[in-house]
């Protein structure tokens, strides 16, 4: 029925926590209502007119009379609340074991042979924000030349280096020994590159950051989509996200900005397949930084760009929006927040102001794009397709 379906994830657009979201310290967490009520009104007149004041609480966060498209909520049935599980899941993975998390720091046997391997000593090795650590320990790094090494709630081994000290590429390298020493009981979700420039006191991290993510274990949406040639197309981190599996081609795009014209970039060629975009600085640059000013702003950026994404969509396209998880940039913790997601769906052959109601799965969006798609649906989630197609 839909010849190419566009998946745009807004990374930590959460709407509201979870009934479980007590187990991951996240209650009360709702990211989009949090920013709306801190800078006053969160007008977003497109996102509305697609349904999401049907979703979200909040001033400027109105309903529309008549939307352009359907909406529903989705609960994350995967164990964890962090980038890996979200996009997984969504994609048709529900992760029922919990990744490792570190909230001590890392073993110090692990510890003392990730050193000997990349032949140099480390600094940290404990739960940080990146940016404070950086801070806290850049001019240390700046003189002795040990890369800082630190995770967070999620299971994630991060590590920072001045480019100026430890070039990306060697730093890659660094992360890439991390990554086959955190196997079996330490195989966590992702190892993450990040580089960072400037002068004490002034730091700032580049575009540079590169993940190494396990690979999904068993075959996704995209995977499926590949298998029957079909096109798969990452926009964005989602090629490291799933480990590089299951694309046909990855168009790499360091921010918002760049990730809507990639987006609008694949919109305008002839393929049939799926798309899969991440807009990654509403979780990287103000979620995680506590900034609900800066968070509202690329909401009304990201909400301004989309009427020329929607007039792009050709007669037998499917528009989907949704997100992997919250981050809620009011809350005294920048981890990531445990919450339902929206999901705002639209395209010519779609019907419109449908109630979706609330999905007990983000494995849900995969089940309804196999169906949608002509290809086979895998283990997890119930497709709402019935509830998308015109009658008759």
């Amino acid at each position: 029925m839909l010849k190419r379906a566009i998946v745009l994830v807004l990374d930590s657009v959460g709407i509201g926590a979870l009934p479980d979201a007590w187990q991951y310290g996240d209650v009360g967490a709702n990211t989009l209502a949090h920013v709306a009520e801190r800078v006053g009104s969160l007008e977003l007149p497109n996102l509305a007119e697609l349904g999401l004041g049907h979703l979200a609480s909040g001033q400027g966060l109105t309903p529309a009379v008549n939307p352009r498209g359907s909406f529903g909520r989705m609960a994350e049935l995967s164990v964890g609340k962090d980038t890996t599980v979200g996009h997984w899941e969504l994609m048709g993975i529900v992760t029922t074991r919990e990744f490792p998390t570190y909230p001590q720091g890392f073993p110090a046997e692990l510890i003392r042979e990730f050193e000997r391997r990349i032949g140099r000593a480390v600094l940290g090795n404990r739960p940080a924000s990146g940016t404070e650590i950086i801070a806290q320990l850049g001019p240390e790094h700046l003189r002795t030349g040990r890369p800082i090494v630190y995770t967070s709630a999620d299971s994630v081994f991060q590590v920072a280096a001045h480019e100026a000290v430890i070039p990306p590429e060697e730093l890659y390298r660094i992360c890439l020994v991390a990554r086959e020493l955190l196997t079996g009981r330490h195989a966590v979700a992702r190892v993450i590159a990040r580089p960072f420039e400037g002068e004490p006191g002034h730091f700032r991290r580049t575009e540079r950051r590169k993940d190494f993510n396990l690979p999904p274990p068993e075959p996704t949406l995209l995977d499926r989509a590949l298998e029957y040639g079909l096109d798969s197309i990452g926009v964005g981190k989602v090629g490291d996200i799933f480990a590089h599996r299951g694309f046909s081609r990855e168009v790499q795009a360091p921010g918002n900005a760049a990730v809507l014209s990639a987006v609008l970039d694949e919109l305008a060629q002839d393929w049939h397949g799926v798309l899969l975009a991440n807009f990654v600085d509403f979780d990287m640059l103000y979620g995680h930084r506590n900034d609900p000013v800066g968070y509202a702003q690329a909401l009304r950026a990201f909400d301004a760009g989309l009427p020329a994404i929607v007039a792009s969509l050709r007669e037998d396209d499917g528009l989907f929006i949704t997100a992997d998880h919250g981050c809620d940039p009011t809350l005294p913790s920048t981890d990531h927040t445990r919450e339902h997601v929206p999901l705002l769906c639209c395209g010519a052959r779609l019907r419109q102001g449908v109630n979706l109601g609330a999905r007990t799965s983000f494995a849900d969006l995969a089940a309804t794009l196999s169906e949608l798609c002509g290809l086979p649906k895998g283990q997890w989630g119930r497709s709402f397709a019935p509830e998308l197609v015109h009658r008759g």
